[in-house]
């Protein structure tokens, strides 16, 4: 029985299917999708500095292709003709750039800038292409002039901080301020000794505003009462209270105008001294009766019998 594939048929096949893999493969790995179609486009630049195949295409920060090749012109001297591969539902305005744009690290892609014409670019035309400056680029054609302007001024500026700092006020201050500082900590530990006398004050007044609670709890009290005190003056008879207050008085001046006065008997009493100096005689004699009877009864009572 014959063979139907020779050894010679297999060899040949296995190396193109390499190849093909291999082709694609390449084309996948530079970012080509190959079973996706795509509309190709040319842009000619006069740099192409930090551009490489595959590398995106973007409008308004959204990839819509990449670069498929990048070659120079040699028929038009000073002037490199890139490929672009497009979506396939991507139509190109006429006036339409793609601009080369070129980030902080020197990684270039390009920018379509999408023009608002009516009529559309067909697939393999020519698009306008211009390359602008990355932000390095900016920062150095607008930064380096301000820093060049400023260059001769950092010498003298340098010399003004060398003789600042070799001024001998200069090290004086810093001493005077190490003095501060220690005196800052030193008064630090003595607010912190002081601090700690804190939670004996604060107990202290607790105390105190125990005992100003309870002194207002009592007068509280004492108001309470004086309230129950004033609802029960309101209840008494004021009015004859008083009345008969004010009679007692007039009685009493008309008493005390009477013992002052020479027409009544307790009058004379209390104002005449004849009267005190009769009794204080009559008195005077009953005492020498007394004793004149003491030593001789029987002149008064002669009936009293001695044993």
């Amino acid at each position: 029985m014959k063979k139907l594939f020779s050894k010679e048929l297999i060899i040949g096949a296995t190396a193109l299917l390499s190849l093909l893999i291999l082709f694609f493969g390449i084309d996948y790995l530079k970012g080509i999708n190959i079973f996706k179609s795509a509309n190709y486009y040319y842009v000619s630049y006069t740099n192409v500095a930090g551009l490489t195949q595959s590398a995106p295409v973007t409008l308004n920060g959204y990839k819509v292709g990449l670069v498929r090749e990048i070659n120079y012109e040699y028929d038009n001297p000073g002037h490199v003709l890139v490929e672009l591969n497009l979506d396939k539902q991507l139509k190109i305005p006429v006036g339409t750039k793609a601009d080369i744009v070129t980030d902080m690290l020197g990684t270039s892609s390009v920018e379509i800038q999408m023009a608002t014409s009516d009529q559309f670019y067909k697939i393999g035309d020519r698009l306008e292409g211009e390359t602008r400056g990355g932000m390095v680029e900016k920062l150095s054609n607008e930064l380096m002039p301000s820093v060049m302007n400023i260059a001769p001024h950092i010498d003298s500026l340098v010399m003004a901080l060398t003789a600042i700092a070799s001024d001998p006020a200069l090290t004086t201050s810093i001493q005077r301020l190490d003095n501060v500082l220690a005196n800052l900590e030193t008064s630090t530990k003595h607010l912190n000794s002081a601090m700690k006398g804190v939670p004996a004050i604060v107990t202290a007044a607790n105390g105190t505003m125990t005992n100003v609670q309870e002194v207002s709890s009592n007068l509280t009290r004492i108001s309470a009462a004086l309230a129950v005190l004033s609802e029960d003056l309101k209840d008494m008879p004021l009015d004859s209270t008083m009345r008969n207050i004010n009679r007692i008085t007039a009685n009493l001046d008309l008493a005390t105008e009477q013992l002052n006065s020479t027409n009544s008997t307790l009058g004379l009493l209390l104002n005449d001294p004849s009267l005190y100096n009769n009794l204080n005689n009559s008195a005077a004699d009953v005492d020498s009766i007394l004793r004149d009877l003491k030593k001789q009864p029987k002149r008064y009572i002669p009936s009293i019998k001695i044993f």
